[in-house]
């Protein structure tokens, strides 16, 4: 570990019994997530979960707000899609192919929204069973503020997974989960990617917690300062990151070893973390947990 400082927090379970849980949003004092098991969103008021939508076939994973106050949510089946929902959970809209009317093969795994309006969303690979990583088919997609249509704009990416802005919009983010690295790209005027670069390789920054392909990075958020928190999949973990690359702090997670997600609570003084207790667990069993973040 590179001076970063390392803890196990002290952790609040604030939901539990979730099946996949991933995709968590703080908003308006109420916490949004989805199950991709369960192939449900729901919100959490910090008392009561409640159920808002059940796709079947979509296997929600990642979540993000519009400008517009709508979701778009990330369906990570293969072939993936992409839906628009509003806060009540109804389906407003669904996208199943780009621009180009290619499938989403390999499935829809995170969405973010910029500080334009416009939205990135990336596109994983295929998962088989036994789950070997095999193709490396990973793009990053754009939907231009005003349009209703998804362009590639990046591809090749080795299971790509969470993908984040930076506060200025300049930067994006996105995490290649096989390799253990992310990655950055400029971002042009009209929302296109340049200037590819590694960002991050994990195993550089803390020790790896095993040998499995999936280790991670996983999904991730940006803060108010630019920086990165990334979940580490079979790692039990959430780093936090400087725009630098450098790491700043471990958060290890007590509830399960696999991390998926993080959200802000208000003014970002606390996380919310997503977690299934064991990875290998088909039905990934897990819920998520608050801690208190470090600045």
């Amino acid at each position: 570990m590179l001076a970063a400082s390392a803890a196990r927090a002290a952790e609040t379970t604030v939901v539990s019994d979730v099946l996949g849980p991933e995709g968590p949003l703080f908003i308006d004092g109420n916490l949004y997530y989805v199950g991709w098991v369960s192939n449900t969103l729901s919100k959490w008021d910090g008392k009561t979960s409640t159920v808002l939508n059940k796709t079947d076939g979509c296997g929600h994973n990642g979540l993000a707000l519009t400008k517009e106050r709508t979701f778009l949510l990330a369906c990570t089946n293969d072939p993936g899609a992409i839906l628009e929902l509003d806060m009540t959970g109804k389906q407003l809209r669904r996208w199943d192919t780009d621009s180009n009317g290619n499938k989403f093969v390999g499935g829809i795994n995170d969405i973010v929204v910029a500080a334009n309006g416009g939205a990135y969303a990336t596109v994983f690979g295929p998962y088989a069973d036994p789950p070997i990583p095999t193709f490396v088919i990973g793009k990053i997609l754009y939907l231009a503020p005003g349009s209703d249509k998804w362009v590639e704009v990046a591809n090749d990416l080795n299971y790509a997974n969470g993908v984040g802005v930076s506060p200025d919009g300049k930067t994006l983010y996105v995490s290649q989960t096989v390799s253990n690295c992310i990655l950055k790209f400029t971002i042009e005027a009209d929302g296109t990617l340049s200037r590819r670069a590694n960002f991050a390789l994990l195993n550089t920054l803390t020790k790896n917690k095993n040998d499995s392909p999936w280790l991670g990075p996983d999904s991730m958020k940006i803060d108010k300062q630019g920086n990165i928190y990334v979940a580490q999949w079979f790692g039990g973990k959430v780093l936090k990151i400087s725009p630098e690359g450098k790491l700043l702090h471990v958060f290890e997670i007590a509830a399960g070893a696999g991390t998926t997600n993080v959200a802000f609570g208000k003014d970002e003084t606390e996380l919310y973390v997503t977690v299934v207790k064991d990875p290998n667990d088909s039905k990934a069993k897990g819920g998520i947990v608050k801690i208190e973040n470090v600045k």
